[in-house]
């Protein structure tokens, strides 16, 4: 008995120190029996039911305690945390049904909730509406006026608690959709003092712009004045910002951009706005040359609210733009301000800030001037700021003039040529081509080729390009203080630079380049002005003329062929241009001659020659004198015999060609109201063309 108890003691040692090291071994296997037995104590009761009967007949025998293999197996269970399939799905079972008891109950409480809400069923009714009305195609006329006037009906008188909810405003924004005009000034005067508090809304700003959208004068004039006063507040929101430069851009009048813009220059004329009698004014300088004593206060509070939203990276506001060209208008050449200013825009880290000047009206010009008045450095470090720019900037409105700028004021014309043609013209042969076809058909884009070729003249800068003119001017005049090299120089450097290209690109792609008005002028003005060997691109050109004028196309072909060159106006012109080999200049009266000369009539005539007489006839009988007035023509003899053989056609074409356009002028309506009026003279029947021809030929 006592070796028992010391056999017992030795192991309750050994059991207490290696008890101590497997301590948290034996927590977490009593934690995982204890969850496993808390997780299905239910199961267990039912094992042991299902088999109390053979356990009690296994053991009624011998009289003994009941000592089955199930109770064993199911302390297996606990014991190692397994339960048996048949068990794991009873338990899916009981928490698939409790889920979707909590799910529901869930659910019907986010209803209660939802229903507690004011104008609960009117919004859930609205979103029904909504969801069928947004769908446009799928729903016909007639039932979509009649669910539009339904959410009238809803939403009349309840404007104001809609718009503030994110899926209610949805709806109101598609009833002014459809609405007319009658219904949406009801909505606008409803919402009448709330446009501000809409401004900062994450979605009601959205139906602002639906209402401002339709161009209602009256709607605009009760939106407006509600942003007044509060401009500081609303550029430095982050919704509230993008409407209010919005609506300042698009819609805004004069005198209300002019009052917003006002709120810049300092709390006093946020809230003292000048008198309705009195024409109201944003030009600083002009504010400035009044009261000169605020000068400082202005310019401080000015620049500190263009540099808050710089370091915000706001910098994509038109408003923005503005003041800031109205900042450095005001400020003297050659100042400390000024310099200072310059670093402010150029320490924009990823250069965003003049990326977005250069696509405003006034974010265009400060850049043109901060050009003008900036060192070689300063220059050089703007210009860096546009690199994979250029391409996008040429074809636009207002970013082109930049370029134009960059030309006139760079004297580094390498750094120039090599940070923009790459771009605009493109890096390979294969963009080569493709790039300069839409830059003689751009509108925009044209003008950043062609101003070097012929500067300010009038077929670029026409009466409605006035402002661009005024630009050039300015920065001309400020050049002669700040840049060295002569202009002149500087423009046949840049020539020189995109010649090869130009003129590469004419030559791979003559028939696209003919086929437009402004492709046929481009052309002209590359053959006449380039430098370098012109003989590849003159002929590729010449080819364009081949084929007979009078052949008529088959009707059956698709696409159509396009039209011979020679009967339409701009290819005559250009062949007429490039025969004469020189513009007129109107001081001598006469055509001044490329030098070296082209001898364009040498090239074209063989291309001709079969037709010759087609052309004489036609609406490009021009081309035909041209080649007779050439000096450098060889063919000229043989010229001349080939068009007398056919006098006869050209003196009925001289007299008569004309009769097919005279006719359909005649039976054209007249414009104009009034007697007499919108009448134009009676013009000559015959070929004008034909008709110097035969004096040629009298010669």
């Amino acid at each position: 008995m006592a070796s028992k108890t010391a056999a017992g003691a030795a192991g309750a040692k050994r059991k207490a120190s290696s008890g101590e090291k497997s301590a948290s071994d034996s927590r977490t296997k009593k934690a995982k029996t204890v969850s496993t037995q808390k997780r299905a104590p239910k199961v267990e009761e039912e094992i042991a039911a299902s088999d109390s009967a053979s356990d009690a007949s296994s053991d009624s025998g011998d009289g003994g305690a009941r000592i089955a293999s199930i109770p064993s197996r199911s302390k297996n269970v606990e014991d190692s945390g397994d339960v048996p399939a048949r068990s794991i799905a009873v338990k899916n079972a009981q928490d698939s049904q409790s889920s979707k008891e909590a799910h529901a109950k869930q659910k019907a409480l986010a209803q209660e909730r939802r229903a507690a809400k004011p104008l609960a069923d009117e919004v859930q009714r609205t979103k029904k509406l909504w969801e069928k009305l947004r769908r446009k195609s799928h729903v016909p006329k007639e039932e979509r006026q009649q669910l539009v006037d339904e959410l009238y009906s809803i939403i009349t008188g309840k404007v104001k608690d809609f718009v503030l909810k994110h899926d209610a405003v949805r709806a109101v924004q598609t009833a002014i959709k459809y609405s007319t005009p009658a219904q949406r000034k009801q909505i606008a005067k409803e919402l009448q003092g709330t446009y501000a508090q809409l401004a900062e809304s994450r979605y009601a700003k959205f139906l602002i712009g639906k209402l401002l959208i339709q161009n209602d004068d009256e709607i605009r004039d009760l939106i407006m004045p509600e942003f007044y006063g509060r401009v500081r507040k609303l550029i430095n929101h982050s919704e509230a910002s993008w409407i209010l430069d919005d609506v300042y851009r698009g819609v805004a009048t004069k005198e209300q951009k002019a009052n917003l813009l006002r709120e810049w220059y300092g709390p006093e004329f946020a809230l003292f706005r000048q008198s309705d009698n009195v024409e109201v004014t944003a030009d600083l300088a002009t504010i400035l040359a009044n009261e000169p004593s605020k000068r400082a206060i202005v310019m401080k509070y000015l620049i500190d609210m263009i540099n808050g939203l710089i370091q915000k990276k706001l910098t994509g506001f038109t408003m923005l733009h503005d003041a800031m060209l109205q900042y450095f208008l005001s400020l003297r050449p050659e100042s400390e301000e000024l310099k200072e200013f310059l670093e402010i825009v150029k320490q924009d880290e990823n250069g965003d800030l003049l990326k977005n000047m250069a696509f405003t009206k006034s974010g265009a010009r400060l850049v043109c001037l901060l050009l003008a008045y900036g060192s070689a450095k300063d220059r050089k470090q703007i210009l860096k700021t546009f690199k994979d720019t250029f391409q996008l900037m040429c074809g636009d409105d207002n970013a082109h003039m930049i370029l134009l700028a960059a030309y006139d004021l760079l004297d580094d014309t390498v750094l120039c040529a090599k940070s923009i043609f790459p771009e605009i013209l493109g890096k390979n042969e294969e963009k080569d081509a493709e790039n300069i076809i839409f830059l003689a058909n751009d509108v925009n884009a044209r003008i950043t080729i062609r101003y070097l070729f012929e500067g300010q003249s009038k077929s670029l800068f026409p009466s409605s390009r006035a402002a661009d003119l005024e630009i050039l001017s300015e920065i001309h005049e400020i050049r002669k203080n700040t840049s060295k090299k002569d202009p002149e120089i500087r423009r046949k450097e840049l020539v020189s630079a995109m010649s090869p290209q130009l003129l590469a690109a004419v030559a791979a792609s003559p028939k696209d380049l003919v086929s437009t008005s402004f492709g046929c002028q481009f052309v002209t003005e590359v053959l006449l002005s380039t430098v370098g060997d012109k003989t590849a691109a003159l002929e590729a050109i010449a080819s364009t003329a081949a084929g007979d004028p009078a052949a008529v196309a088959d009707e059956d072909v698709y696409p159509p062929p396009p039209t011979h060159i020679s009967l339409t106006p701009h290819g005559g012109k250009m062949f007429k241009s490039l025969l004469a080999g020189g513009r007129f200049d109107k001081e001598a009266g006469s055509i001044k001659r490329v030098d070296p000369p082209l001898n364009f009539a040498d090239i074209l005539y063989p291309v001709i020659k079969e037709n010759v007489v087609q052309w004489a006839i036609g609406p490009s009988s021009f081309t035909v004198l041209g080649l007779l007035e050439a000096a450098d023509f060889s063919s000229k003899k043989e010229l001349l015999k080939t068009l007398r053989s056919h006098k006869k056609e050209l003196e009925k074409a001289a007299t008569e060609g004309m009769a097919v356009v005279k006719a359909k002028e005649e039976a054209a309506p007249t414009k104009g109201k009034g007697k007499g009026k919108g009448q134009a003279k009676p013009k000559s029947t015959g070929n004008p063309g034909s008709k110097l021809v035969l004096e040629k030929l009298g010669a």
